[in-house]
């Protein structure tokens, strides 16, 4: 207990920069992240999918609600200690919830009972939000999506959609019937129902004028409710306490330069798109006079930003490709959505903390959140943060000095992330994340992603030189990354190429330096993919000069999961690499994995069995392998996740123990020992243990490092953990 409170404490202290003065600047660092499974109702199997989708926080700051649509009801968290959520139960709402807002004691759900398109239906259920139980309910009229709560708390805004069935048509709009906004009084602190109204939103937008399919509802302090009409791409102003429509305008259309526009395995920032329609999800009040949009996109457009107007239409900020591309430049950009809408703006949060006002801007696909200042005239990015799979929406408590963001993705099914809600708060410190980040050169922004094998530099103390996998298949490099920055900053990216071109089938996860100025590597192969299991020798301009086959002996046994680090003992004719095969092949013995050994010289390949920990669930393999003063440093871990993860471990082999043999034949069972548990490492930025512990060296000093692999991504949150590793104990 001892060991593990002084390392994670340890680990804090080393992702600091430097002593914090008093006085110093406040920042938002995430504190927790709470599983939405964990509130299962106990009748469910915990597998069952769940989502965390628009989340509410009640007045005192100590309760976050959540709409839940998978399980058919809302979610509530107890954040009493923000730093430690506790499940607080879910309330079943037979139906679709599809939005949360509260005011006193009742929360008020919409929630959509449709049986077809054609059919829509719906109802706002009043719950207690004490009671956790359902009260009463109004009658929509039609299937609802936002909902939101006058500041006054005199009236209820519901957004209206009838949202179009996608499959007809190909989505083609208009498909009747036509959604409105629902207008219920409050009385006596809970909604009229009695006295309901519609407002009748026909006639106004460009696109589809007699379809409007009203998407999101914010109210200000003079009653006036913003609602964006997403397919319709139309924003309108209607006065709350009248029903009475005072305003519309046309979202309008973004020209969008420097950009990655191609699903193709490769992340090129040079791209530009022509008048796309913004198509605005999330809106929310700034002030009484202007609104922000969060432009995600569904029918024709997405414009991948956000935009500030005022109410009577005029565009005062167009943050165009700036934030896309600042979110690219922390390894976030998700390239299989370059083709469509990119990082994909969502949902937006506006709160002022301390008197200054903030916008949350939320990427679905990069799964992130930019927090801006708002200065009145252009906001000022001061931070990106992390969130979990597709964050949908955010409650801030400035009172309490804290956001919650909801992030609807559910992979458990998949073995992946479950849906999360996650927990920030306000305090004076430094940025614990991100860890690592790309410069950006004359303009040109370094795209990266899914970084794997790790070595340092032979000359320069804290200059590391890191690898992509095959997520990347189109642009395999090699990246320049300066560990004495804070955060660690990628300076350049070396393609790696064959015949003056891009190399292709290459799943690159290893890396070690060659001793004159070039490098070799490792590839996992993948025979289905026709992707070889080889080792290359790259030049320091990044070219192959030398493929190297395994042998036969070797192949005869072999599975897809290959070499997954290599690293090199001696210099000159008595180099000999080694490489880590991740997990057993069809000769081993189950628990059980080969160090292989490959001398360049002579070309002899020998071979050792490394043991394998147990583990509780799923399999359990090797990642990354360095040598370091008589020692060869090992990466094992298992690929679990979150609370499910176990063994994210650095073992250590002594070198003069090792006695390879001629592969085929016995081999020498090598003898391991513990040098250092990653999981509190992982812990420190308060979110999930992610799986992926990739790559692991030492530099020219000494001085140890870590890498995550994010997963270009794909079905991940897209974070990526850099950090120092202390050894001292084991030293």
């Amino acid at each position: 207990m001892t060991s593990g409170f002084s390392r994670a404490a340890l680990t804090a202290a080393l992702l600091a920069s430097a002593a914090i003065p008093a006085g110093a600047e406040q920042v938002f660092n995430r504190i927790a992240s709470f599983p939405v499974a964990t509130n299962l109702p106990a009748d469910k199997d915990p597998m069952t999918q769940t989502s965390a989708e628009i989340i509410y926080a009640s007045e005192d700051g100590n309760t976050l609600v959540y709409s839940d649509s998978p399980l058919g009801g809302i979610g509530f968290v107890d954040i009493t200690d923000p730093k430690a959520p506790k499940a607080a139960g879910a309330v079943m709402l037979d139906g679709e919830p599809t939005s949360v807002a509260i005011a006193g004691d009742k929360v008020f759900a919409g929630v959509n009972t449709s049986e077809s398109y054609v059919k829509p239906s719906g109802k706002l259920a009043i719950v207690g939000l004490t009671s956790k139980t359902v009260e009463a309910s109004c009658d929509l009229g039609g299937q609802p999506d936002s909902v939101a709560v006058s500041p006054d708390k005199s009236f209820i805004a519901v957004a209206i959609e009838n949202e179009r069935d996608e499959e007809l048509n190909d989505g083609a709009m208009p498909q009747m019937p036509a959604g409105d906004v629902v207008i219920i009084p409050i009385k006596d602190g809970t909604a009229d129902c009695g006295a309901l109204s519609h407002v009748d939103v026909t006639g106004l937008a460009e696109i589809a004028p007699e379809d409007p399919e009203p998407e999101f509802v914010s109210i200000n302090s003079l009653g006036e409710i913003a609602l964006t009409m997403q397919e319709n791409n139309h924003i309108v102003i209607i006065d709350g306490k009248t029903s009475k429509v005072t305003a519309n305008f046309s979202a309008g259309s973004v020209d969008l330069d420097g950009i990655d526009i191609e699903k193709d395995g490769k992340l090129d920032f040079t791209g530009s798109l022509k008048d796309v329609k913004r198509e605005p999800d999330a809106v929310k009040w700034l002030d009484d006079n202007r609104i922000v949009i969060a432009n995600e996109g569904d029918y024709q457009g997405g414009s991948r930003g956000f935009t500030i107007f005022d109410k009577t239409g005029k565009v005062l900020f167009e943050s165009g490709a700036s934030f896309e591309r600042e979110v690219a430049r922390l390894g976030h950009f998700p390239d299989k959505r370059a083709g469509k809408k990119g990082i994909e703006t969502e949902g937006l949060e506006v709160a002022s903390f301390d008197g200054q006002t903030y916008i949350f801007v939320l990427s679905e696909r990069g799964s992130v959140v930019g927090v801006y200042k708002d200065t009145g005239a252009d906001p000022e990015l001061v931070q990106i943060l992390p969130s979990g799979i597709s964050p949908e929406s955010a409650a801030a408590i400035p009172g309490r000095k804290l956001l919650a963001t909801a992030n609807e993705v559910d992979l458990g099914e998949d073995g992946g992330a479950r849906s999360h809600v996650m927990i920030y708060a306000q305090e004076e410190g430094a940025p614990s994340y991100p860890m690592i980040e790309s410069v950006s050169t004359d303009g040109n922004i370094i795209g990266w992603g899914a970084l794997s094998g790790l070595v340092g530099d032979a000359e320069k103390p804290g200059i590391l030189y890191a690898v992509n996998d095959s997520f990347y298949s189109a642009q395999p490099q090699i990246f320049t990354i300066d560990a004495t920055a804070k955060p660690a900053k990628i300076t350049s990216a070396l393609p790696i190429t064959r015949d003056g071109k891009a190399a292709k089938k290459l799943d690159i996860e290893g890396i070690t330096l060659d001793g004159q100025g070039g490098y070799w590597l490792a590839s996992e192969g993948n025979t289905e993919k026709e992707v070889p299991h080889a080792l290359y020798h790259v030049d320091g301009k990044g070219a192959i000069t030398d493929e190297v086959s395994l042998p036969d002996d070797l192949l005869k046994n072999e599975v897809r999961f290959g070499f997954e680090g290599v690293t090199m003992l001696g210099s000159g004719d008595d180099a000999t690499l080694w490489m880590a095969v991740q997990r057993e092949w069809k000769d081993d013995e189950k628990g059980t994995v080969k160090l292989v050994s490959y001398k360049p010289a002579s070309k002899e390949w020998a071979a050792v069995r490394y043991p394998l920990d147990k583990g509780e669930k799923g399999w359990v393999g090797l990642s990354e392998i360095t040598a370091h003063d008589g020692q060869l440093y090992i990466v094992e871990r298992d690929n679990q996740l979150g609370d499910a993860a176990r063994i994210k471990k650095l073992y250590r082999v002594a070198v003069d123990s090792l006695k390879p043999a001629a592969i085929g034949g016995e081999l020498q069972m090598v003898s391991k020992e513990e040098v250092h548990d990653f999981i509190p490492d992982l812990k420190a930025t308060g979110g999930y243990v992610v799986d992926k512990l990739e790559g692991f060296t030492f530099d020219k000093d000494g001085k140890a490092f870590a890498v995550t692999d994010n997963d270009g991504v794909d079905d991940s949150s897209g974070e990526t953990l850099f950090f120092p590793v202390d050894l001292t104990a084991t030293n």
